[in-house]
Order: structure tokens, then sequence, then C-alpha cells
């Protein structure tokens, strides 16, 4: 249960997210229909999210804010394919939420991170197309800011059971 969005957790989201994205990059290149079946999406993905992991190491932030635009950077600098360069701004956005907080970011400044990181994402994409991350992106979004609470843990799982529900329906 998170309950604290500090850096410790952003570094740890990161990591864990790079593991994921190795142990599932095959099936998620099987998956890859849009905008061509060229079955990279899970490769781009994996090398978008070990460049925000890799710049962090580099540069050590300390903070949750410097640490979430740590991400984002190494995201957009390790951006392969559309997949990548919206996952950069998903994380871009979520730099901003947390880093506009005014003290320890909290469940709302992590939802309102959540609805920037939509809007970027779909402004980065010339075509948006839904039934794809941006559709996912945007059910967690929705799902956090009706989730109503400042208690991260209770918004960050609202968000994942949104994801989960619009990824079953993709």
């Amino acid at each position: 249960m998170v309950t604290t969005l500090d850096a410790a957790t952003l570094r740890r989201w990161c990591a864990a997210g790079v593991e994921a994205l190795d142990y599932h990059r095959e099936e998620i290149d099987a998956l890859n229909v849009y905008p061509v079946p060229d079955g990279d999406t899970g490769t781009n993905l994996l090398l978008t999210l070990r460049g925000a992991a890799d710049l962090l190491r580099r540069e050590l932030p300390e903070g949750a804010g410097s640490t979430a635009a740590v991400m984002a950077r190494g995201a957009l600098l390790g951006a392969r394919g559309n997949s990548g360069i919206i996952v950069s701004q998903i994380l871009r956005g979520i730099a901003e939420g947390v880093s506009a907080a005014a003290s320890a970011p909290d469940g709302q400044a992590f939802a309102d991170g959540l609805a920037r990181a939509v809007a970027l994402a779909y402004g980065a994409v010339a075509e948006p197309v839904e039934g794809t991350v941006l559709t996912v992106a945007r059910a967690a979004a929705e799902a956090a800011k009706r989730a109503g609470s400042d208690k991260l843990d209770v918004v960050v799982a609202a968000a994942a059971a949104g994801a989960a529900d619009a990824l079953r329906e993709t």
C-alpha cells in the first residue's frame, strides 16, 4: 500500500515498471496492432522506461518533484515509437502534478498529475485513437478523480482499477 509519494516510492515504481515490462515485453509486442502491427510496442515501452530508470541512477534526485521530473526527462530521451512518446508525456504530467503540490504530494496531487498526463499524452499524438494506452490512461485519471480523496493509497487503487477495467475492454 502506497501512503507517501516520495522520491523512494517513485524510484521503486520506476524499477517495478521496468521489471514488469521486461517480463511482459514479448506479450505486449504480440498485441501491438496500432498504428501498424510492427510488433515492437513492448520493446519500445521497455526501452523508454529504462531511459527513465537510467537517468534516475545517474542524477540521483532527492525530492518527489525532482525525481518525477527526472523520470519524465529520461523517458523522453529514451522514448521509442508512439508508445514511448505517450508514456514520456504521462510521466511528465505526473511530474507536473507532483511538483505543483504545496507539501508532500497526496492523492489529489497524483490525481491532478494523471489528469495533466492524459492531456499531454493525447496532445502528443497527431491522431489519437481509442482502444489504446491513451484510453487506459484516461480511464485511470477519471477513476482517480472520482475517488475524491487526498489519501494516496485510495487514489492509486482507484486509478489502477480504472486502468485495469479499461484494459480488459480494449
